[in-house]
């Protein structure tokens, strides 16, 4: 079973003691990482994308409410939770820090049982939208390849000479490849063979198929591994070729990873096998 992963949270805080009282509350559960400025916040969230921010507001240079409105503002980070973390405690302060943007408010010296609570729910929430805006991804890629799937495939099952077939094809592959790596995050993190794997099981499972990694060599080679064709069973045992375009599809996906791995086709479902194998590498 594979380890679930922990949400990353980023401490900001000038002092020392305060980032250090915060990591003891949470990690436990949460892997806790710091800045000890509002400019150094802005880098580290930009490369390490937390989960969650807790945030001093009285700081040197950029103070805690500034740190809040640009990440608020950028799209790439509005949807952060940011929890003030400040010894300011006027109704005054908690309004300013809402007009920045920020989510909760928290007075020091933080009490252990609250900060876990509102970690948790704010966790809890943000999970919510990540998988509400996956889905709504993975809508927008089956839409966008079924249509094109939708103009061309009546062609392709027309007594074509097989010559013509194959170009049609490689177009196929192409404009469903580029449609997937615009949309798909997963796309621009390639960095090893089992990477290629999970990526290409993972843009089937997204068209409709249901893919997995099966088997890995040592990290050399990968095994993809599809019961259910996303091309529709009955409609790729009749047509093999459809097969081709799975192949297609994987070939560019691992062309963008190191040494451009070779896609080895072992079996298909068009060719009356029970699966379609793949070995990547």
């Amino acid at each position: 079973m594979a380890e679930e992963t922990r949400s990353k949270i980023l401490a900001v805080d000038d002092e020392p003691m305060n980032v250090e009282l915060l990591d003891a509350h949470l990690s436990l559960d949460y892997d806790v990482i710091s800045a000890c400025s509002g400019e150094e916040a802005l880098e580290v969230v930009k490369a390490e994308k937390p989960d969650l921010i807790l945030l001093d507001i009285m700081m040197p240079g950029m103070d805690g409410y500034e740190v809040s409105k640009r990440l608020k503002s950028d799209p790439a980070t509005r949807f952060i939770p940011i929890i003030m973390v400040t010894a300011l405690s006027d109704v005054g302060d908690r309004i300013k820090g809402s007009d920045s943007g920020s989510d909760e408010f928290l007075t020091k010296p933080v009490n252990k049982e609250e900060l876990v609570s509102r970690v948790k729910s704010l966790l809890r929430t943000k999970g919510m939208h990540d998988n509400l805006l996956s889905e709504r991804d993975t809508l927008e890629i089956q839409n966008c390849v079924r249509g094109i799937l939708t103009s061309m495939i009546p062609v392709l099952l027309q007594p074509l000479p097989p010559e013509q077939k194959k170009i049609m094809i490689y177009q196929m592959t192409g404009m469903v490849e580029t449609t997937i790596s615009g949309m798909c995050p997963l796309c621009k993190k390639i960095t090893d063979l089992a990477s290629v794997g999970v990526i290409c099981a993972s843009v089937m499972n997204q068209l409709g198929g249901s893919f997995s990694i099966e088997e890995s060599a040592g990290g050399n080679a990968c095994v993809v591994k599809g019961t259910v064709c996303p091309w529709g069973a009955d409609e790729a045992r009749r047509n093999p070729i459809l097969c081709n375009l799975t192949r297609g599809i994987f070939s560019r996906i691992a062309a963008r990873g190191s040494g451009a791995p070779e896609v080895t086709v072992i079996a298909t479902i068009g060719n009356r096998d029970d699966a379609c194998v793949f070995k990547i590498g």
